[in-house]
Formats: structure tokens, sequence, C-alpha cells
């Protein structure tokens, strides 16, 4: 950005403008995510590097390569919301029931992951 900071200031030239521009976008993304894993632990995959690392890609990927395998890590994820669920509601597992929550809550949200892959991909065929 330095470079190209001092050629616009010593020749502007509209593709310049624009690569600046696209150069300051990147670069605010990237803090964006660097400030999200700082915060937080987590990268928010919306960063071009970052955006194909995301567990959403990554599954998508899976499905267009290998639907069985898909389909069988997404009744393993069915099965231990299942477990989960069930864990939360035993009187014997009272203390691990803050993990259990975590990991029901985990388990969900990769659920509907899955789920929301399989619909966006059903919609696509039609």
């Amino acid at each position: 950005m330095k470079v190209l900071d001092s050629e616009l200031d010593k020749n502007p030239t509209p593709v310049k403008v624009r690569d600046m521009a696209e150069t300051r976008i990147r670069n605010l993304s990237c803090f964006r995510e660097l400030q999200s894993f700082n915060d937080t632990g987590i990268f928010k995959y919306e960063h071009p590097l970052l955006a194909h690392h995301s567990e959403r890609s990554v599954l998508a990927r899976l499905f267009q390569s290998s639907p069985s395998e898909f389909l069988r890590q997404y009744k393993a994820v069915a099965n231990n919301v299942k477990r989960y669920a069930g864990y939360i509601k035993k009187e014997t597992r009272k203390e691990f029931r803050t993990s259990d929550l975590a990991l029901l809550k985990q388990y969900r949200e990769k659920e509907t992951l899955f789920i929301d892959i399989i619909q966006s991909n059903n919609e696509r065929s039609r």
C-alpha cells in the first residue's frame, strides 16, 4: 500500500486508484479476521485467503467429491445430537451438564451446516 500511495501522489491513474481501493479492502478484511481471532479464537473466514478453509466450504467440497463420506459424517453428527440431547435429560450426568450443553450446541450447529449444504445443492439441481 505504501508503494501504491506514493505512486498515487506522483501520478494518479484510474487503475492505480482502483488497485489502492482493492488493496485497502483486502487489508481491512484481513484486520477484521485477525481481530476476530484475537477476540474469540475463531476466524470469520471472510478473507479470500481463508474463505476456502471454512468448515462450510470443506463440507461443500466433500459433498461434491464424496457424497457417501459426506452422508456418513452427517449421520455421525446427527447421532451425536441425539446422544447429547439424551445426556442432558439424565440425572446421572448432572456434573457433565455444562459440557454436554456446549457439545450439543456445537453438534446442532454442525448439523445445521450439513442440512444447509444439502438444501442449497437441491435448489441448484432444480
